[in-house]
């Protein structure tokens, strides 16, 4: 029997700034195998169990180990046995809607037959949706992809692995044939990959490191916001940030950010909840002057700050995980972009020139 269906993402993606619904890229089901089942493959109770799945997908889904019977990754020649309690991950069905490749410029700068990496620049929109259908990353990756038969950019068992918001920029992972979607969707799943942000925020941070654990849910007062629960709440997602103190400048403090969850907007409403406002944030209110002097001289500082990064101040700069194919732990490292360097040093020259006491 199905015990139920618990659908699962990594849900970096922001609807309301473009990107696809709130949907899932992978999805999860979990059942408990009645007392009276005689032995049988997993992979055929499965294709009886759910008809809609074809055998390859879940054939796919056991060499990547995302088949787990009592806990543990089994084979598509497991035999089942009574109360077995089996879970599945998969990528969902194709999307409906066409995605038309289109030549916007792009930087990889990681590729080989399995994956590519891309650092995106702040303002691309990840994936087509209401009001986005056309110049996004995936129209993007689409007319790069445009000469490879296997490649099916509609198709979510390629891809996608995880999301960054429209306005931050930095490092995102594609996976190009679904062995490779399955095997790093599991990584995300399982909270193994290693993933780092680097944020400028309002306020002078004391602790030089912390943690925030809190629900990531809808803002039930602002549906443009998500907002923190407590951890015990039935409200929201599990979410966990951990973060570091790399600079202090004065009014505001550059952080590194490390990801144990990949929620809607997390480090954004994380480090609000704290006090801490991404500087510039227009979503969360940190494109106003929210510390510091009450000076006309210092107001226009900062506004020209807003100008020179006229975006959230967030960028995705470490990505790591393991290959789906070599087995090998490989390790990204992208540039902290143009905008937001420009942004870093304005403060450290106010400071420098003004000490904030």
């Amino acid at each position: 029997m199905a015990e139920d269906f618990v659908p699962e993402l990594e849900d970096e993606l922001d609807e309301l700034e473009g990107s696809a619904p709130e949907q899932e890229l992978f999805e999860h089901h979990r059942f408990v195998v009645d007392k009276g089942q005689s032995l049988t493959r997993i992979d055929k109770y499965l294709v009886n169990t759910m008809p809609d799945v074809s055998r390859n997908r879940i054939q796919a889904a056991a060499e990547a180990q995302a088949i787990l019977v009592n806990g543990k990754p089994v084979k598509s020649n497991y035999r089942i046995k009574p109360l077995d309690v089996i879970s599945i991950q998969m990528a969902y069905p194709p999307n409906e809607f066409e995605i038309i490749p289109q030549d916007i410029p792009i930087n990889i700068v990681y590729e080989d037959e399995d994956l590519l990496i891309v650092n995106k620049q702040p303002g691309l929109v990840v994936h087509p949706g209401f009001g986005n259908f056309e110049g996004t990353l995936l129209n993007a990756i689409a007319w790069h992809m445009k000469d490879n038969p296997d490649f099916d950019v509609t198709d979510p068992r390629l891809g996608l692995v995880h999301r960054i918001d429209k306005d931050t920029s930095g490092l995102l992972l594609i996976a190009k044939n679904e062995n490779a979607k399955t095997k790093l969707s599991k990584q995300f799943f399982d909270k193994t990959t290693h993933r780092r942000y680097v944020a400028l925020v309002w306020g002078n941070v004391e602790n030089e490191e912390g943690t925030v654990e809190g629900n990531i849910g809808r803002n039930p007062k602002d549906r443009m916001q998500m907002a923190v629960f407590p951890p015990d709440s039935e409200l929201g997602k599990h979410a966990v940030t951990h973060y570091t103190v790399l600079e202090h400048l004065g009014y505001v403090t550059l952080i590194e950010c490390r990801l144990e969850t990949g929620r809607t907007h997390q480090i954004r409403v994380h480090m609000k909840h704290i006090g801490h406002t991404l500087f510039n944030d227009a979503r969360y209110g940190g494109n106003d002057v929210l510390r510091g002097t009450t000076f006309a001289k210092y107001k226009t500082f900062v506004h020209n700050c807003f100008e020179i990064c006229p975006r959230q101040a967030l960028h995705a700069k470490e990505l790591g995980f393991i290959h789906p194919r070599t087995g090998e732990f490989m390790l990204f490292n992208s540039e902290i972009p143009q905008d937001m360097q420009a942004l870093i040093e304005k403060w450290r020259g106010y400071i420098s020139s003004r000490p904030v006491e």
